[in-house]
């Protein structure tokens, strides 16, 4: 079982839902895979302040239209609402009009995120033609023991929005992530900036042995992986290292 995985690697007009949609309509031209990844508030730019930017589903229905007219599974996060909580939100919509969704777990309490939004509590694995995604956002990338791998998934999606100061972080935890969990890792970063942060990208591909395929480095790009399921069977038969992890639950 092989699959194609892209990844889009763009600038975000700050809180510019409309021209954002609209860019990325452009780039979806031409791109043949079976799931495509975003980055994290990618139709806003990273907001804290979640109350003038909360989809009302025009981004979701946008998302469920994409992926019928493409045959792509889209993936992304955006903020949303739900009773007097707003949630940072992973959508993994399909084109048969299926939605899948996790709310992101670790909040980013430095930078403010925790005063506004509400952390959601569940493990959310996809599957989708036959591969097993583990939906993670940004910050959760430097939480281990959240994205260890039960045998339950094949790749971890991290769509995320990680500035320039700590970029050397960002690229060395995608490839620990991909090396202890003998998973894929598909990380979205965006390039440019915002009103207070700088943004240089750094979107990766990641196979299961750590061997970096894809390298968006700088640029707007759209850049395509194929995961092959069955070596990833193949390797973790042969090299078992998850028969010796440690055992573990996780208290909220």
């Amino acid at each position: 079982m092989r699959q194609r995985v892209a990844i889009l690697q763009r600038d975000i007009a700050w809180q510019s839902v409309d021209a954002n949609l609209d860019s990325l309509e452009r780039m979806f031209q031409g791109v043949e895979a079976d799931v495509v990844v975003l980055s994290e508030m990618f139709q806003t730019g990273f907001v804290t302040s979640p109350r003038s930017v909360a989809d009302d589903g025009h981004t979701l229905g946008w998302m469920v239209r994409m992926a019928k007219e493409y045959n792509f599974a889209l993936v992304g996060s955006v903020v949303v609402k739900e009773g007097q909580n707003y949630y940072n939100r992973m959508y993994f919509a399909k084109p048969t009009g299926e939605v899948e969704y996790y709310d992101k777990h670790h909040l980013f309490s430095v930078g403010g995120e925790d005063d506004h939004f509400k952390a959601g509590d569940r493990r959310v694995v996809v599957e989708w033609r036959g591969v097993r995604y583990l939906l993670e956002i940004c910050y959760d990338l430097r939480f281990p023991v959240w994205s260890r791998n039960r045998g339950d998934y094949d790749a971890i999606i991290y769509s995320a929005l990680w500035p320039k100061p700590r970029r050397e972080v960002w690229r060395t935890l995608l490839r620990a992530r991909a090396i202890e969990n003998q998973a894929w890792v598909v990380g979205v970063n965006r390039i440019g900036s915002e009103p207070e942060l700088e943004y240089v990208g750094d979107s990766a591909i990641i196979d299961h042995y750590g061997r970096t395929v894809v390298d968006a480095v700088d640029r707007e790009c759209v850049e395509v992986a194929e995961i092959d399921v069955e070596d990833i069977a193949r390797f973790r038969t042969r090299f078992n290292v998850g028969c010796d992890a440690d055992r573990f639950e996780i208290i909220f």
